[in-house]
Parts: structure tokens; sequence; C-alpha cells
């Protein structure tokens, strides 16, 4: 999809779930200006820097460093409280305490998104339940569609590879994580696109009637410019599920691509009214009357 199109939903998925997502360039700096990285040895790579594809990925203490650059005074005397806190929690039940009041004060307070997904990762690997481990690891998926920062974005992979694998190890037939796990490969950059893009499709092939796995490779043709192709996918999913916002937007996504402005208009008309929040139907209506001229 377009930027238009991914910012209109993002900000809805966020504005319903009651997440933050913070702004990046403040923190990071803009595409033009590529954040410092370091380089760690990782056993798993999710912990420190590494390599994915010809991407530097950005060490989680950086990223934390830069976080905590954009707190206030008060802020970072509440955040020292909670870092102290985690050397005296000798089992993991007190950690994983301190690691979801960590995941909240950066999710609530400080509104700034990478925190509080890591802390979030961390305690579900130290509950290690599928039920947590899948929820963080759609968390990074989620913001990562949009991530264009590439150091950012293979951080963001690897975070969320790493999380969908424990959750597969745990219950190796989840067809969500196994998608979730190949949109990672398709969104990250992380080796082969086809790689992630076959296990989507072995999914879909066994369940034709599973929406996640038709919209993941309906957004796989369409960056593969097989607009077609995505359109088959996309118009399968709105005829499962007609108020699918997703669905809907990239058919008008798609047909804009193709130059075809009177069905790009259509299928924008059909999201209006499922869009919750007046600021975004605006959006959408203004990109509408654009079409129109």
């Amino acid at each position: 999809m377009n930027k238009f199109q991914w910012t209109v939903i993002g900000a809805v998925t966020v504005l319903t779930a009651g997440l933050y997502v913070a702004t990046q360039n403040h923190l990071f700096g803009s595409n033009k200006s590529k954040p410092s990285t370091e380089q760690h040895s990782a056993d798993d790579g999710h912990n420190h820097g590494a390599e994915s594809g010809s991407a530097t990925v950005l060490s989680t203490d950086t990223i934390l460093f830069h976080a905590k650059e954009a707190l206030n005074a008060d802020q970072k005397n509440r955040l020292g409280f909670l870092e102290s806190s985690i050397t005296r929690g000798d089992v993991a039940e007190q950690k994983t305490h301190l690691y979801h009041q960590l995941a909240a004060f950066w999710r609530d307070t400080a509104r700034i998104f990478e925190p509080f997904a890591w802390y979030t990762a961390e305690a579900a690997r130290l509950e290690n339940s599928e039920k947590s481990l899948t929820f963080a690891a759609h968390l990074f998926l989620n913001n990562l569609r949009t991530e264009e920062n590439p150091a950012l974005k293979s951080w963001k992979a690897l975070q969320s590879k790493d999380l969908f694998e424990r959750s597969l190890k745990l219950v190796p037939g989840n067809d969500s994580s196994q998608i979730g796990l190949g949109a990672t490969y398709l969104y990250g950059g992380l080796e082969s696109p086809m790689e992630g893009i076959l296990k989507i499709r072995a999914v879909a092939e066994r369940d034709s009637a599973n929406l996640y796995a038709q919209l993941t490779l309906g957004e796989a043709s369409t960056i593969s410019g097989q607009l077609d192709k995505a359109v088959e996918r996309y118009l399968k999913v709105v005829r499962m599920a007609p108020d699918n916002l997703q669905a809907i937007f990239a058919l008008a996504d798609v047909y804009e691509r193709m130059g075809n402005k009177k069905e790009a208009i259509v299928w924008y008309g059909k999201a209006v009214p499922l869009i919750p929040v007046p600021e975004y139907r605006g959006e959408v209506e203004k990109r509408i009357a654009e079409l129109r001229k």
C-alpha cells in the first residue's frame, strides 16, 4: 500500500487498540540521516545489534538510550526507579512483573513504541506462553509494516522473527504465527522474501478461507507488482468478509496503482463508513475528492 493507506489504517488500528506509536524522526532522525549503530555479538540476535541482509541493525541499548533522551526529568527519575528494581528481582516472576511495568511506562507515560514493545517482548520471553509471545510478535510486525528507517526495520524484524519462532516451538500448528513469521520475512527484508511467501502460501493452500493468509499474499503480490493477482486475493477476502477495512483499502490502493480511478473511488467510498475516527474519515474523503478532479 502507499503511505496514505498505511497511515489511515495504522492510525485507526492504534486508536482502537489503545496502543501508542511514537514519531521516529525526533528520536532517530529521518531516512536521510542514518542512525548510529552498535555491533555486538549475540547468540540469538534479539538482544543486541546484528546483521540482517545488507542493513546493520541498531542495538537495543542504542534504541533505549535515544528513547531516554526524549524524557523529561520527572520521567527519567521514574524510569530510573523502575530500572533499578530489575536488579533486585531475583526470580523470573518478579522480573516479568517489572518488565510489564516498564512496558506500561513507555506506552502510557512516554508514549514511545520501541521500548514499550521491547519490554513487552522481554516479559513474553520470560513467561514463554504462546499467547504472550504471539501478542508481542504482532506488536513488532504491525509496526514493522510502516517503518521506513532501515536500521529500525531490521531490529524490529529480528524481534518479530524471534518471538514467532518461540511461539511456533510451543504450538507448531498455529497458522496465524506461521503467517506472521512469513510476513516478517516479507516486510522486514530477512533473508529471501520468497521464503516468507512460501510459509504463508502453505497455510492458504491448507485453508483457502484463511483471511490473514489471503490478505498477506495480496500484499506480497502488490509489493512484487503483480497487481492483477493482488486484486484477486483482496476480492476473495471481501467476499468472505465484506467489512474488512484492510482489504477494502488495499483494493482502492491497487486500483489507484493500475490507473483505474473509478474503482479506486468506489472502494474508498466503501471504506468511509467503516472508519470509526472522524479525522481519518475526512482524510479518505479528501482522497476521493482528489481522484474525482
